[in-house]
């Protein structure tokens, strides 16, 4: 890992490792994945998590090395989830969340972005612990969502991205910040795929039901 967090490329006159480029270019392809709902989502994540949890600890934000640890759990979850929780042609079944489950996520996001910052100050793990803790907890949320077909992690994932561009940028990592940009870009996209396949599927269930 030393060797790929000391060797890169430079682009644009910005320098980039090598752990930093293959890890976030492993997250972005996750983001394709996901919105095709197959179960290569997980093993890739699995991937790009191993390496940017090393480009976070050399950059001294430990909120995003810590969240790659929790990523890497949920992603093993996600994984065993899919592979049981799936639709013959469209790949796993997803729906918008219920009102309940919707405040669970803004209730654990809220608190648990306290609760994170908190402990990062007390570490003194991370220059900028706010927005780190926000990152932090906000991508487990959005793992949880996802892991359960909920509609609503793709916003939870927009959120994340608009705090992560400008902590990316004041930590210097220019190449991770740019793919933030193109995060959000593709999760909007992800988020009306997925809407569309709740309500096809919302559909298919009333049918069944009338009819059944």
């Amino acid at each position: 890992m030393e060797f790929l967090l000391h060797h890169g490329v430079t682009v644009f006159g910005q320098w980039i490792s090598i752990a930093e480029l293959a890890g976030q270019v492993f997250a972005l392809a996750v983001v394709f994945l996901a919105q095709r709902r197959t179960l290569w989502t997980w093993p890739v994540q699995v991937g790009a998590t191993v390496l940017l949890f090393s480009v976070y600890v050399s950059a001294h934000l430990g909120g995003l090395a810590g969240r790659q640890i929790a990523i890497l759990l949920i992603s093993l979850y996600g994984w065993w989830a899919w592979s049981r929780r799936t639709d013959p042609v469209y790949g796993v079944v997803v729906r918008k969340g219920r009102w309940t489950e919707r405040a669970v996520m803004l209730g654990a996001f809220a608190v648990g972005t306290v609760a994170m910052a908190l402990v990062l100050q007390a570490l003194d793990a991370s220059w900028a612990p706010w927005p780190d803790a926000a990152i932090f907890i906000g991508t487990l949320v959005a793992f949880a969502a996802q892991g359960v077909g909920l509609v609503e992690f793709w916003g939870v994932w927009l959120m994340v991205d608009a705090i992560g561009v400008p902590l990316q940028i004041s930590s210097g990592l220019y190449f991770s910040a740019a793919i933030y940009v193109v995060f959000a870009a593709l999760v909007i996209h992800g988020w009306v795929t997925w809407n569309r396949s709740a309500r096809a599927a919302a559909a298919e269930d009333r049918v069944t039901a009338v009819t059944g």
